[in-house]
Protein backbone atom coordinates (compact mmCIF):
# COMPACT_ATOMS: atom_id res chain seq x y z
CA UNK A 1 0.00 0.00 0.00
CA UNK A 2 2.54 2.88 0.76
CA UNK A 3 4.54 1.75 -2.33
CA UNK A 4 1.39 1.96 -4.16
CA UNK A 5 0.95 5.44 -2.42
CA UNK A 6 4.37 6.86 -3.08
CA UNK A 7 3.97 6.32 -7.26
CA UNK A 8 0.38 8.23 -6.97
CA UNK A 9 1.40 11.11 -5.03
CA UNK A 10 4.83 11.31 -7.13
CA UNK A 11 2.06 11.60 -10.26
CA UNK A 12 1.27 14.56 -8.78
CA UNK A 13 3.97 17.14 -9.55
CA UNK A 14 1.18 19.63 -8.28
CA UNK A 15 1.61 18.04 -4.80
CA UNK A 16 4.61 16.00 -4.59
CA UNK A 17 6.62 17.27 -7.27
CA UNK A 18 9.92 19.64 -6.52
CA UNK A 19 8.93 22.64 -5.68
CA UNK A 20 12.01 24.73 -5.48
CA UNK A 21 14.58 23.75 -7.52
CA UNK A 22 16.06 27.04 -8.49
CA UNK A 23 16.19 30.33 -6.11
CA UNK A 24 12.81 32.23 -5.98
CA UNK A 25 13.45 35.11 -4.27
CA UNK A 26 15.71 37.96 -5.47
CA UNK A 27 18.35 39.92 -3.08
CA UNK A 28 21.48 40.84 -2.15
CA UNK A 29 21.19 38.39 1.10
CA UNK A 30 21.47 34.77 -0.52
CA UNK A 31 22.04 33.05 3.13
CA UNK A 32 18.76 34.20 4.15
CA UNK A 33 16.78 33.38 1.16
CA UNK A 34 18.54 29.52 1.27
CA UNK A 35 17.66 29.51 4.24
CA UNK A 36 13.99 30.36 3.82
CA UNK A 37 14.30 27.91 0.97
CA UNK A 38 15.30 24.80 3.31
CA UNK A 39 12.64 25.40 5.79
CA UNK A 40 9.96 25.12 2.78
CA UNK A 41 11.70 21.80 1.70
CA UNK A 42 11.85 20.34 5.24
CA UNK A 43 8.28 21.35 5.57
CA UNK A 44 7.20 19.94 2.47
CA UNK A 45 9.34 16.73 3.36
CA UNK A 46 7.11 16.77 6.77
CA UNK A 47 3.49 16.67 5.22
CA UNK A 48 4.80 14.22 2.81
CA UNK A 49 6.17 11.53 5.72
CA UNK A 50 2.95 12.00 7.67
CA UNK A 51 1.21 11.15 4.44
CA UNK A 52 3.00 8.24 3.99
CA UNK A 53 2.98 6.86 7.30
CA UNK A 54 -0.63 7.39 8.09
CA UNK A 55 -1.49 5.62 4.83
CA UNK A 56 -3.33 8.67 3.68
CA UNK A 57 -6.02 8.61 1.13
CA UNK A 58 -4.91 9.62 -2.31
CA UNK A 59 -8.18 11.10 -3.13
CA UNK A 60 -8.86 12.90 0.34
CA UNK A 61 -5.63 15.05 0.02
CA UNK A 62 -6.07 15.54 -4.05
CA UNK A 63 -9.74 17.19 -2.80
CA UNK A 64 -8.17 19.06 -0.28
CA UNK A 65 -5.67 21.06 -2.09
CA UNK A 66 -7.80 21.10 -4.95
CA UNK A 67 -10.07 23.48 -2.77
CA UNK A 68 -7.66 25.21 -0.71
CA UNK A 69 -5.79 26.27 -3.99
CA UNK A 70 -9.42 28.27 -4.77
CA UNK A 71 -9.77 29.51 -1.69
CA UNK A 72 -11.94 27.43 0.74
CA UNK A 73 -10.87 28.15 4.08
CA UNK A 74 -11.30 25.02 6.00
CA UNK A 75 -8.71 23.37 3.64
CA UNK A 76 -6.38 26.06 3.32
CA UNK A 77 -6.61 26.44 7.19
CA UNK A 78 -5.53 22.45 6.99
CA UNK A 79 -2.55 23.64 5.39
CA UNK A 80 -1.24 26.68 7.31
CA UNK A 81 -2.29 25.34 11.05
CA UNK A 82 0.11 22.45 10.32
CA UNK A 83 2.98 24.38 9.03
CA UNK A 84 2.32 26.92 12.34
CA UNK A 85 2.45 24.02 14.40
CA UNK A 86 5.91 22.57 12.90
CA UNK A 87 7.53 26.13 13.03
CA UNK A 88 6.39 26.78 16.51
CA UNK A 89 7.43 23.05 17.71
CA UNK A 90 10.77 23.93 16.04
CA UNK A 91 11.08 27.81 16.98
CA UNK A 92 10.60 29.52 13.66
CA UNK A 93 7.74 31.48 13.65
CA UNK A 94 9.95 34.67 13.35
CA UNK A 95 11.77 33.11 10.66
CA UNK A 96 12.59 35.67 7.48
CA UNK A 97 9.97 35.53 5.16
CA UNK A 98 9.79 37.65 1.84
CA UNK A 99 7.96 41.12 2.25
CA UNK A 100 5.32 40.02 0.14
CA UNK A 101 3.98 37.86 2.44
CA UNK A 102 1.44 38.84 5.73
CA UNK A 103 3.81 36.18 7.99
CA UNK A 104 5.98 32.99 7.75
CA UNK A 105 2.92 30.62 7.69
CA UNK A 106 1.25 33.04 4.59
CA UNK A 107 4.84 32.94 2.91
CA UNK A 108 5.72 28.79 3.02
CA UNK A 109 1.78 27.90 2.07
CA UNK A 110 2.00 30.23 -0.55
CA UNK A 111 5.53 28.35 -1.89
CA UNK A 112 4.85 25.18 -1.68
CA UNK A 113 0.82 25.08 -2.16
CA UNK A 114 -0.81 28.21 -2.57
CA UNK A 115 -0.62 30.72 -5.39
CA UNK A 116 3.09 31.96 -5.00
CA UNK A 117 4.36 35.17 -5.23
CA UNK A 118 0.95 36.26 -6.75
CA UNK A 119 -1.18 35.75 -3.53
CA UNK A 120 -0.03 39.15 -2.59
CA UNK A 121 -2.61 40.68 -5.14
CA UNK A 122 -5.42 39.11 -3.32
CA UNK A 123 -4.56 40.84 -0.14
CA UNK A 124 -6.13 43.95 1.25
CA UNK A 125 -3.17 46.23 -0.40
CA UNK A 126 -4.30 45.34 -3.86
CA UNK A 127 -8.27 44.92 -3.21
CA UNK A 128 -8.23 48.09 -6.32
CA UNK A 129 -6.08 46.03 -8.56
CA UNK A 130 -8.21 44.28 -11.16
CA UNK A 131 -5.61 42.52 -12.72
CA UNK A 132 -2.21 40.48 -12.49
CA UNK A 133 -0.03 38.60 -14.45
CA UNK A 134 2.15 35.63 -14.73
CA UNK A 135 4.37 36.00 -17.79
CA UNK A 136 7.31 33.30 -17.68
CA UNK A 137 8.72 33.48 -14.23
CA UNK A 138 7.98 37.58 -14.01
CA UNK A 139 4.28 38.81 -12.11
CA UNK A 140 3.06 41.89 -12.72
CA UNK A 141 0.28 43.53 -11.08
CA UNK A 142 -2.20 46.43 -12.39
CA UNK A 143 -1.63 49.70 -9.74
CA UNK A 144 -3.38 53.03 -10.40
CA UNK A 145 -3.95 51.71 -13.70
CA UNK A 146 -0.65 50.92 -15.00
CA UNK A 147 0.85 47.35 -15.09
CA UNK A 148 3.74 47.13 -12.76
CA UNK A 149 6.75 44.31 -12.77
CA UNK A 150 6.70 43.01 -9.28
CA UNK A 151 9.84 41.83 -7.30
CA UNK A 152 8.75 38.30 -6.47
CA UNK A 153 9.37 35.35 -9.20
CA UNK A 154 7.68 32.21 -10.15
CA UNK A 155 10.42 29.49 -11.21
CA UNK A 156 9.50 27.17 -14.06
CA UNK A 157 8.88 23.90 -11.87
CA UNK A 158 6.62 25.85 -9.38
CA UNK A 159 4.70 27.96 -12.40
CA UNK A 160 3.75 24.67 -14.07
CA UNK A 161 2.87 23.10 -11.12
CA UNK A 162 0.52 25.84 -10.15
CA UNK A 163 -0.95 25.92 -13.76
CA UNK A 164 -1.93 21.92 -12.85
CA UNK A 165 -3.39 22.42 -9.25
CA UNK A 166 -5.91 24.88 -10.62
CA UNK A 167 -7.17 22.79 -13.32
CA UNK A 168 -7.87 20.32 -11.20
CA UNK A 169 -10.74 22.02 -10.49
CA UNK A 170 -12.08 21.49 -13.56
CA UNK A 171 -12.67 18.11 -14.66
CA UNK A 172 -13.83 19.34 -18.42
CA UNK A 173 -10.26 21.02 -18.67
CA UNK A 174 -7.14 18.93 -20.17
CA UNK A 175 -3.83 19.67 -18.76
CA UNK A 176 -2.75 19.44 -22.26
CA UNK A 177 -5.36 22.29 -23.88
CA UNK A 178 -3.07 25.37 -24.86
CA UNK A 179 -5.87 27.96 -24.17
CA UNK A 180 -7.98 27.51 -20.39
CA UNK A 181 -10.03 29.28 -18.31
CA UNK A 182 -10.65 28.07 -14.82
CA UNK A 183 -12.40 30.16 -11.37
CA UNK A 184 -11.13 30.79 -7.87
CA UNK A 185 -13.79 30.29 -5.11
CA UNK A 186 -14.15 34.32 -4.71
CA UNK A 187 -15.08 34.71 -8.72
CA UNK A 188 -11.73 35.79 -10.04
CA UNK A 189 -11.17 34.58 -13.07
CA UNK A 190 -7.27 32.90 -14.96
CA UNK A 191 -6.41 32.40 -18.34
CA UNK A 192 -3.79 30.04 -18.54
CA UNK A 193 -1.96 30.38 -22.10
CA UNK A 194 0.62 27.22 -22.46
CA UNK A 195 1.69 24.38 -24.90
CA UNK A 196 2.10 25.22 -28.62
CA UNK A 197 0.81 28.90 -27.84
CA UNK A 198 3.19 30.35 -26.04
CA UNK A 199 7.24 30.33 -26.16
CA UNK A 200 9.58 27.68 -24.11
CA UNK A 201 9.30 28.54 -20.50
CA UNK A 202 6.71 31.34 -20.94
CA UNK A 203 3.18 30.27 -19.80
CA UNK A 204 1.13 32.91 -19.31
CA UNK A 205 -1.29 33.44 -16.73
CA UNK A 206 -3.58 36.22 -16.91
CA UNK A 207 -5.65 37.05 -13.60
CA UNK A 208 -8.99 39.11 -14.00
CA UNK A 209 -10.58 40.46 -10.46
CA UNK A 210 -13.92 41.43 -10.62
CA UNK A 211 -13.96 43.36 -7.52
CA UNK A 212 -17.53 45.99 -8.28
CA UNK A 213 -19.45 44.73 -5.04
CA UNK A 214 -22.22 47.07 -5.21
CA UNK A 215 -24.21 46.92 -8.33
CA UNK A 216 -25.57 50.19 -8.64
CA UNK A 217 -26.00 52.91 -10.65
CA UNK A 218 -25.20 55.34 -7.74
CA UNK A 219 -21.74 53.12 -7.09
CA UNK A 220 -21.15 53.57 -11.01
CA UNK A 221 -21.37 57.01 -10.89
CA UNK A 222 -19.70 57.64 -7.91
CA UNK A 223 -16.79 55.83 -10.00
CA UNK A 224 -17.10 57.95 -12.65
CA UNK A 225 -18.41 55.42 -15.49
CA UNK A 226 -21.59 57.16 -15.77
CA UNK A 227 -23.02 60.88 -14.73
CA UNK A 228 -24.91 60.82 -11.85
CA UNK A 229 -27.68 63.12 -13.40
CA UNK A 230 -28.37 60.08 -15.91
CA UNK A 231 -29.76 57.65 -12.99
CA UNK A 232 -32.76 58.60 -13.29
CA UNK A 233 -32.79 58.12 -17.26
CA UNK A 234 -31.64 54.95 -16.97
CA UNK A 235 -34.07 53.27 -14.91
CA UNK A 236 -37.00 54.66 -16.87
CA UNK A 237 -35.23 52.65 -19.73
CA UNK A 238 -35.07 49.38 -17.54
CA UNK A 239 -38.90 49.64 -16.65
CA UNK A 240 -39.98 50.27 -20.10
CA UNK A 241 -38.01 46.98 -21.42
CA UNK A 242 -35.99 47.98 -24.34
CA UNK A 243 -33.34 45.95 -25.74
CA UNK A 244 -30.04 46.56 -24.98
CA UNK A 245 -26.14 46.03 -26.19
CA UNK A 246 -23.15 46.94 -24.17
CA UNK A 247 -20.50 47.10 -26.35
CA UNK A 248 -16.98 47.99 -26.05
CA UNK A 249 -13.22 46.39 -25.85
CA UNK A 250 -12.01 44.10 -23.22
CA UNK A 251 -11.86 45.70 -19.85
CA UNK A 252 -14.61 48.77 -21.01
CA UNK A 253 -16.70 47.35 -17.89
CA UNK A 254 -18.97 45.71 -20.09
CA UNK A 255 -20.48 43.02 -17.98
CA UNK A 256 -20.11 45.14 -14.82
CA UNK A 257 -22.70 47.63 -16.68
CA UNK A 258 -24.86 44.76 -17.57
CA UNK A 259 -24.82 43.50 -14.03
CA UNK A 260 -25.46 46.89 -12.78
CA UNK A 261 -28.55 47.44 -15.73
CA UNK A 262 -29.83 43.85 -14.76
CA UNK A 263 -30.11 44.48 -10.53
CA UNK A 264 -33.43 46.95 -11.25
CA UNK A 265 -34.71 44.17 -13.62
CA UNK A 266 -38.74 43.50 -12.59
CA UNK A 267 -37.88 40.10 -9.99
CA UNK A 268 -41.05 38.83 -11.33
CA UNK A 269 -40.37 38.19 -15.16
CA UNK A 270 -38.98 35.12 -15.57
CA UNK A 271 -35.35 35.12 -17.42
CA UNK A 272 -32.90 33.02 -18.75
CA UNK A 273 -28.81 34.13 -19.30
CA UNK A 274 -26.45 32.27 -21.21
CA UNK A 275 -23.24 32.53 -20.22
CA UNK A 276 -19.21 31.56 -21.80
CA UNK A 277 -18.24 32.03 -18.16
CA UNK A 278 -19.76 32.23 -15.02
CA UNK A 279 -19.20 36.26 -14.21
CA UNK A 280 -22.64 37.20 -13.04
CA UNK A 281 -24.42 36.33 -9.77
CA UNK A 282 -27.80 36.75 -10.76
CA UNK A 283 -28.83 34.22 -8.37
CA UNK A 284 -27.02 36.72 -5.81
CA UNK A 285 -28.30 40.21 -7.32
CA UNK A 286 -32.38 39.65 -8.11
CA UNK A 287 -32.08 36.47 -5.07
CA UNK A 288 -36.01 36.02 -5.84
CA UNK A 289 -36.53 36.30 -9.78
CA UNK A 290 -36.60 33.30 -11.39
CA UNK A 291 -33.98 33.47 -13.87
CA UNK A 292 -32.51 30.20 -15.41
CA UNK A 293 -28.49 30.84 -15.49
CA UNK A 294 -27.23 28.61 -18.20
CA UNK A 295 -23.13 27.97 -18.67
CA UNK A 296 -22.47 26.64 -22.43
CA UNK A 297 -19.80 28.05 -25.53
CA UNK A 298 -19.62 26.22 -28.64
CA UNK A 299 -21.39 23.09 -29.37
CA UNK A 300 -23.29 22.59 -26.16
CA UNK A 301 -24.40 26.62 -26.95
CA UNK A 302 -25.36 25.27 -30.27
CA UNK A 303 -27.77 22.12 -28.48
CA UNK A 304 -29.22 24.30 -26.47
CA UNK A 305 -30.73 27.26 -29.24
CA UNK A 306 -33.85 25.59 -29.49
CA UNK A 307 -34.70 24.80 -26.16
CA UNK A 308 -33.88 28.58 -25.56
CA UNK A 309 -35.97 29.98 -28.13
CA UNK A 310 -38.62 28.03 -27.02
CA UNK A 311 -39.09 28.97 -23.99
CA UNK A 312 -41.61 30.91 -22.27
CA UNK A 313 -38.78 33.30 -20.59
CA UNK A 314 -39.87 37.40 -20.57
CA UNK A 315 -36.16 37.77 -21.55
CA UNK A 316 -32.73 36.46 -22.47
CA UNK A 317 -29.50 37.65 -21.89
CA UNK A 318 -26.35 36.45 -23.68
CA UNK A 319 -23.84 37.62 -21.86
CA UNK A 320 -20.30 37.71 -23.55
CA UNK A 321 -22.57 37.15 -27.05
CA UNK A 322 -18.68 36.50 -28.94
CA UNK A 323 -19.73 34.41 -31.37
CA UNK A 324 -22.37 33.52 -34.46
CA UNK A 325 -24.05 31.19 -32.34
CA UNK A 326 -24.73 33.24 -29.51
CA UNK A 327 -25.68 36.61 -31.36
CA UNK A 328 -28.32 34.69 -33.15
CA UNK A 329 -29.88 33.40 -30.52
CA UNK A 330 -29.82 37.03 -29.18
CA UNK A 331 -31.11 38.50 -32.35
CA UNK A 332 -34.15 35.20 -32.84
CA UNK A 333 -35.45 35.85 -29.90
CA UNK A 334 -35.75 39.23 -30.21
CA UNK A 335 -37.34 39.35 -33.72
CA UNK A 336 -39.71 37.28 -32.22
CA UNK A 337 -41.28 39.93 -29.98
CA UNK A 338 -39.09 39.09 -27.13
CA UNK A 339 -38.51 42.34 -25.05
CA UNK A 340 -35.82 43.68 -22.65
CA UNK A 341 -32.98 41.37 -24.33
CA UNK A 342 -29.53 42.04 -23.19
CA UNK A 343 -26.47 41.70 -24.58
CA UNK A 344 -22.17 42.16 -24.20
CA UNK A 345 -20.20 42.62 -27.71
CA UNK A 346 -16.79 43.26 -28.33
CA UNK A 347 -16.48 46.13 -30.59
CA UNK A 348 -14.69 49.28 -31.04
CA UNK A 349 -16.76 51.52 -33.17
CA UNK A 350 -20.42 51.04 -33.07
CA UNK A 351 -21.32 52.08 -36.02
CA UNK A 352 -20.41 48.93 -37.31
CA UNK A 353 -22.77 47.46 -34.53
CA UNK A 354 -25.59 46.20 -37.03
CA UNK A 355 -22.56 44.60 -39.55
CA UNK A 356 -20.85 43.17 -36.97
CA UNK A 357 -23.28 41.42 -35.49
CA UNK A 358 -24.33 39.89 -38.74
CA UNK A 359 -20.84 39.22 -40.16
CA UNK A 360 -20.44 36.65 -36.92
CA UNK A 361 -23.77 35.65 -37.75
CA UNK A 362 -23.28 34.81 -41.28
CA UNK A 363 -20.39 32.61 -40.29
CA UNK A 364 -22.30 29.96 -38.94
CA UNK A 365 -25.61 30.20 -40.64
CA UNK A 366 -24.97 31.69 -44.26
CA UNK A 367 -27.60 34.02 -45.69
CA UNK A 368 -27.80 38.04 -46.98
CA UNK A 369 -25.77 40.42 -45.33
CA UNK A 370 -27.98 42.97 -45.59
CA UNK A 371 -31.61 41.27 -44.43
CA UNK A 372 -29.04 39.94 -41.45
CA UNK A 373 -28.18 43.70 -40.72
CA UNK A 374 -31.80 44.18 -40.68
CA UNK A 375 -33.06 42.04 -38.09
CA UNK A 376 -30.24 43.09 -36.29
CA UNK A 377 -30.97 46.64 -36.45
CA UNK A 378 -34.65 45.49 -35.68
CA UNK A 379 -33.88 43.31 -32.65
CA UNK A 380 -31.96 46.33 -30.64
CA UNK A 381 -33.46 49.61 -29.50
CA UNK A 382 -30.63 50.94 -28.08
CA UNK A 383 -26.22 50.28 -28.00
CA UNK A 384 -24.50 51.84 -25.01
CA UNK A 385 -20.62 52.03 -25.62
CA UNK A 386 -17.85 51.90 -22.93
CA UNK A 387 -14.55 52.69 -23.26
CA UNK A 388 -11.13 52.54 -20.55
CA UNK A 389 -9.24 55.40 -19.89
CA UNK A 390 -5.43 55.91 -20.19
CA UNK A 391 -5.63 54.68 -16.40
CA UNK A 392 -6.85 51.46 -16.97
CA UNK A 393 -8.37 51.46 -13.63
CA UNK A 394 -11.19 54.41 -14.72
CA UNK A 395 -13.71 53.05 -17.17
CA UNK A 396 -16.21 55.78 -19.16
CA UNK A 397 -19.79 55.48 -20.46
CA UNK A 398 -18.24 56.86 -24.37
CA UNK A 399 -21.75 57.06 -26.42
CA UNK A 400 -25.14 55.29 -26.57
CA UNK A 401 -26.80 54.70 -29.87
CA UNK A 402 -30.40 54.50 -30.87
CA UNK A 403 -30.98 52.18 -33.91
CA UNK A 404 -33.52 52.51 -36.02
CA UNK A 405 -35.36 50.46 -39.19
CA UNK A 406 -37.45 52.68 -41.35
CA UNK A 407 -38.93 52.16 -45.04
CA UNK A 408 -36.00 49.03 -44.97
CA UNK A 409 -33.05 51.70 -44.47
CA UNK A 410 -30.94 51.42 -41.32
CA UNK A 411 -29.71 54.11 -39.20
CA UNK A 412 -28.21 54.72 -36.16
CA UNK A 413 -28.51 58.22 -34.24
CA UNK A 414 -26.45 58.96 -30.80
CA UNK A 415 -28.03 60.35 -28.05
CA UNK A 416 -25.05 60.23 -25.60
CA UNK A 417 -21.60 61.62 -26.40
CA UNK A 418 -18.47 61.49 -24.01
CA UNK A 419 -16.39 64.64 -23.96
CA UNK A 420 -12.62 63.25 -22.91
CA UNK A 421 -11.15 66.33 -22.44
CA UNK A 422 -13.36 68.13 -20.02
CA UNK A 423 -14.49 64.28 -18.23
CA UNK A 424 -18.13 65.30 -19.27
CA UNK A 425 -21.12 63.57 -21.13
CA UNK A 426 -23.33 65.25 -23.63
CA UNK A 427 -27.10 64.86 -25.15
CA UNK A 428 -29.64 64.71 -27.78
CA UNK A 429 -33.18 64.19 -27.37
CA UNK A 430 -33.70 62.23 -30.69
CA UNK A 431 -36.41 59.15 -29.75
CA UNK A 432 -37.42 56.41 -32.89
CA UNK A 433 -40.57 55.47 -33.86
CA UNK A 434 -40.41 52.41 -32.64
CA UNK A 435 -38.55 53.50 -29.32
CA UNK A 436 -42.01 55.60 -28.86
CA UNK A 437 -43.91 52.32 -29.76
CA UNK A 438 -42.58 50.13 -27.33
CA UNK A 439 -42.63 52.85 -24.86
CA UNK A 440 -46.58 53.26 -24.98
CA UNK A 441 -47.57 50.06 -25.18
CA UNK A 442 -44.91 48.77 -22.15
CA UNK A 443 -44.92 51.32 -19.36
CA UNK A 444 -45.84 55.16 -20.38
CA UNK A 445 -45.48 56.47 -17.33
CA UNK A 446 -41.96 55.45 -17.32
CA UNK A 447 -42.25 56.48 -21.22
CA UNK A 448 -42.78 60.06 -20.23
CA UNK A 449 -39.89 59.65 -17.37
CA UNK A 450 -37.76 58.44 -20.38
CA UNK A 451 -38.21 61.69 -22.55
CA UNK A 452 -38.61 64.54 -19.91
CA UNK A 453 -35.06 62.82 -18.28
CA UNK A 454 -33.39 63.20 -22.08
CA UNK A 455 -34.80 66.56 -23.18
CA UNK A 456 -33.76 67.97 -19.88
CA UNK A 457 -30.12 66.73 -20.16
CA UNK A 458 -29.88 67.85 -23.90
CA UNK A 459 -30.73 71.30 -22.68
CA UNK A 460 -27.93 71.43 -19.94
CA UNK A 461 -25.52 69.42 -21.98
CA UNK A 462 -26.38 70.00 -25.98
CA UNK A 463 -24.35 67.77 -28.05
CA UNK A 464 -24.20 69.93 -31.25
CA UNK A 465 -22.43 67.72 -33.71
CA UNK A 466 -23.59 64.88 -36.61
CA UNK A 467 -25.54 62.41 -34.75
CA UNK A 468 -27.14 60.49 -37.85
CA UNK A 469 -24.86 57.34 -39.32
CA UNK A 470 -25.71 54.87 -41.75
CA UNK A 471 -24.18 51.30 -41.88
CA UNK A 472 -24.40 51.27 -45.50
CA UNK A 473 -20.87 51.85 -46.31
CA UNK A 474 -19.90 48.05 -45.77
CA UNK A 475 -22.96 46.90 -48.54
CA UNK A 476 -20.67 48.81 -51.28
CA UNK A 477 -20.11 46.15 -54.17
CA UNK A 478 -22.98 43.50 -52.85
Amino acid sequence: MKNQLEKEFALEEYLYGKTVETPVFIGNDKTRDLQFEKICFDIKSYFNNEWQMANANHEKILLEHKKAIIGHKKEVAYFKDKIKEYLRENNLLNVWKPAWYSDAVDAIYHELWGLSGLAEWFSDAYKGSSSAKIIGDKIYFLVNGKTVLMPQRICSDRRKQLIKALLLNTPKKRSGDSYQEVYMLDGSRITIFSGDLVKPEQEILVFRKFYIKEYTFEKQAELGTIPEDSITLFKSMIQIGYNVAFAGAVRTAKTTFLSTWQSYEDPTLEGVMVETDPEIPLHCLIPTAPVIQLVADGEDLEKLTKSILRSDADYIIMAEARDGVALNIAVKAANKGTRRVKITFHTTDVKDFCYDVADEILRVYGGSLFSTMLKVAKSFQYVFQFIQLQDKSKKRLKAIYNLRHENSRITIHQICKYDMHTDSWKWKYDVGNESKVIGDEENPEMFQIFCKELKSLSEKYPLMEKTDFSPYRHLEGT
